[in-house]
């Protein structure tokens, strides 16, 4: 019997709370929503400002009273939907400008090489003032900042892939049997270049969570909802006064999160490259 790997445990377990908690606050913060009543983690105790960890608070009050576990579960509600959002924005559009870069080349390849150099001129945080500018600050602005410029990476490995495959035995007989160039490139190229697709997004669902993090912040993100980049922003200004645990607590969770989804990262990469698995077996 194959022994489970401690790795893969702490993996699994890490992800399962950051996705049920970002899952129940994103529930709460509807059913309040919706009966019109401020969500638990914004109620205000003043009696009790900068409460230290202890049975009542155990990760202790922020400096108006508020709940710091309450509002450090409604952050990872917003860090599950930037890494979500974004990485549905920008893994499908670089898979598919990769793919058909890869497999036309030509013009095709040339204006995906353009796109991808003319992105990469952008410097972010430019990018995303000018969005924010456009569209207001909050999620949205942070969405599209963050999906449209982490597409190049995923993008460039696709393309490559690609170009690899189309040369193999299974292609060239597909086009002998006269299949079309869909039908090549997205039933028979694209399943065995889907891999790269699920280990970018195990590495960029944690970079979005950062950048998000970044841009809070600054300012530029989302102001009216407890982020962990407000968090950490508010919790940094509260450290003369003692009151460490808010920073601390930010911090560890961002910390579990990102080494989780890195370590899963590899695994996935392990078990479905296949290049790798046959590196392994030798």
């Amino acid at each position: 019997m194959k022994r489970v790997s401690p790795v893969a445990v702490f993996c699994a377990v890490v992800l399962a709370v950051f996705a049920a908690t970002a899952l129940w606050a994103g529930a709460t913060q509807a059913w309040y929503a919706w009966h019109d009543e401020p969500p638990p983690w914004n109620a205000q105790d003043m009696a009790h400002r900068y409460e230290p960890p202890s049975p009542g608070h155990i990760l202790g009050t922020d400096g108006l009273g508020r709940s710091v576990a309450l509002r450090l579960a409604a952050g990872s509600w917003i860090a599950f939907q930037v890494g979500v959002v974004s990485s549905a924005i920008a893994i499908p559009l670089g898979m598919l400008l990769g793919c058909l870069a890869g497999y036309f080349g030509g013009k095709t390849d040339d204006f995906v090489n353009w796109l991808c150099a003319t992105f990469s001129a952008i410097p972010g945080l430019l990018f995303v003032l000018v969005l924010a500018a456009i569209v207001g600050k909050g999620l949205l602005g942070v969405f599209l900042a963050i999906g449209l410029t982490t597409w190049i990476g995923v993008c460039r490995l696709v393309r490559a892939e690609v170009a690899r495959q189309k040369a193999l035995g299974y292609v060239l007989a597909a086009k002998a049997l006269g299949f079309s160039d869909a039908r090549i490139l997205f039933r028979h190229i694209l399943p065995n270049v889907m891999h790269l697709g699920l280990v970018t997004f195990t590495l960029r669902f944690p970079a979005s969570i950062g950048t998000e993090v970044f841009l809070s912040f600054l300012g530029i993100g989302v102001q009216d909802l407890p982020s962990w980049g407000l968090m950490i922003s508010s919790g940094r200004l509260r450290l003369w006064q003692g009151a460490w645990w808010e920073l601390a607590s930010v911090t560890a969770a961002i910390f579990l999160v990102v080494l989780a989804f890195h370590l899963a990262g590899d695994r996935l990469r392990d078990r479905l490259d296949p290049r790798a698995a046959s590196l392994q077996r030798k």
